[in-house]
C-alpha cells in the first residue's frame, strides 16, 4: 500500500514532468480524433479515436464522463496531489446577466454552447487541463507535466486566441464579450472527491484566487497577464501596457501586463 509520502512524490513527478509519460501520452492521444476527451490523458471518446481505444484498456468511465476508466481508477486509488508551480487561465463573459435578459433561454444556451465549443478547442490545442466549462466561465490549467516547461507561454497564447475566436478586434465587434486572466504561481493540484466515490481534479490555493480576481478586473477584450506569468514566459517588452491592481484580500498590489485583442 502506498504511503502518503510516496503518493505525494508520485503526484509531484507526474505534475512537474519528472515522469515524462503523461506529457508524451497526452500528445499521442491528442493526435487521434476526436472530442470529447479524457481531461487527464486526452484519450478520445468520439470518432475513430474512440474505436481505436476499444483495442486498449481505455474507455469512458461509467462514473465520471470527464475521464477514461484508467484515469478515474487512478484517482480513486491514489487520492492526493502535490504543490507545484503552474500557470492558470480564467476567462468569463462580461455582462452575462444582461445578455440572458435580452434573449430567450434557448438562444442564450446556444450562445454559451458556442463559447464552450471554441474555448474548449483553444484550451485543448494549447495542452491545457480543462478544469471547468460552466456558467459564464472557463478555467484552464497549464501543468508542466501535461504541457511541458513552456506552460506560461501556452497560456498567454491561449488568452490571445480566446479573444480572437470570440470576435474581439474585428470591425463588427465580439459576438461574446469576454475578459481573461493569466497567472503563474504555486498551487496544490490533485484529486478531490466525496464519500460516494465521485472524484475530480482541480487546483487550490491563494494563486487560484489571484487568477480569478485578475479575470474579474479585465475589461471586455482584455487579457490581464500577471508579472509572474510574464516573467515565467521569458517575454521581452512585447506587452508594454502595465497596470498595478489592488485585489480583494491581497495586502500588496499585483502588477499585470494588458493584452488587447489584435486588430484583423
Amino acid at each position: 500500500m502506498a504511503t502518503e509520502t510516496s503518493v505525494e512524490e508520485m503526484w509531484r513527478a507526474l505534475l512537474t514532468g519528472e515522469n515524462p509519460y503523461m506529457h508524451r501520452g497526452r500528445r499521442l492521444y491528442g493526435m487521434l480524433p476526436s472530442n470529447p476527451r479524457c481531461k487527464v490523458c486526452n484519450a478520445p471518446f468520439g470518432g475513430i479515436g474512440a474505436l481505436l481505444m476499444r483495442f486498449s484498456s481505455k474507455r469512458r468511465s461509467s462514473k465520471n464522463q470527464n475521464f477514461c476508466n484508467v484515469c478515474e481508477e487512478f484517482a480513486q486509488k491514489y487520492k492526493g496531489g502535490a504543490e507545484i508551480v503552474m500557470t492558470m487561465l480564467f476567462a468569463d463573459v462580461r455582462g452575462s446577466t444582461t445578455l440572458a435578459e435580452q434573449m430567450s433561454a434557448s438562444e442564450f444556451t446556444r450562445l454559451m454552447n458556442r463559447f464552450y465549443t471554441v474555448a474548449n478547442q483553444v484550451l485543448t490545442r494549447t495542452d491545457a487541463f480543462v478544469d471547468k466549462l460552466v456558467g459564464d466561465e472557463i478555467i484552464g490549467h497549464y501543468i508542466p507535466g501535461f504541457c511541458g516547461g513552456d506552460h506560461a507561454n501556452l497560456a498567454i497564447e491561449a488568452a490571445q486566441e480566446l479573444l480572437h475566436v470570440t470576435g474581439h478586434g474585428t470591425a463588427d465587434g465580439p459576438w461574446l464579450p469576454i475578459g481573461v486572466g493569466v497567472h503563474t504561481g504555486l498551487v496544490y493540484f490533485g484529486v478531490v472527491g466525496d464519500a460516494a466515490g465521485y472524484v475530480d481534479f482541480t487546483a487550490m490555493g491563494d494563486n487560484v484566487n489571484v487568477t480569478a480576481r485578475l479575470t474579474a478586473r479585465a475589461n471586455a477584450g482584455e487579457a490581464l497577464i500577471s508579472d509572474a506569468a510574464y516573467a515565467t514566459a521569458g517575454l521581452e517588452d512585447d506587452i508594454p501596457e502595465r497596470r498595478a491592481l489592488e485585489l480583494k484580500g491581497k495586502s500588496e498590489v499585483v502588477c499585470v501586463r494588458v493584452l488587447h485583442a489584435q486588430k484583423y
